[in-house]
């Protein structure tokens, strides 16, 4: 997992690439789903939530900074 560890420099903020990761699916997902449903309220929820679990679940398995 050494590779979502790296980090990428974001306007001067270094962000772990993890958190990108996290982000690409939940626009992937706010996509699709709203091609799907044809709402927004159902896609945006879902975007939501896919993203939130991905990012936590990679930021409890990172290694610890101690």
């Amino acid at each position: 997992m050494t590779t979502l560890n790296a980090q990428v420099p974001i306007a001067g903020v270094p962000w772990p690439v993890y958190k990108l990761v996290a982000l690409a699916f939940g626009l992937v997902t706010l996509i699709v789903v709203f091609l799907v449903t044809g709402s927004a309220a159902p896609a945006v929820l879902t975007a939501a939530a896919i993203t939130t679990a991905i990012w936590v679940g990679f930021a409890v398995r990172r290694p610890s900074r101690h």
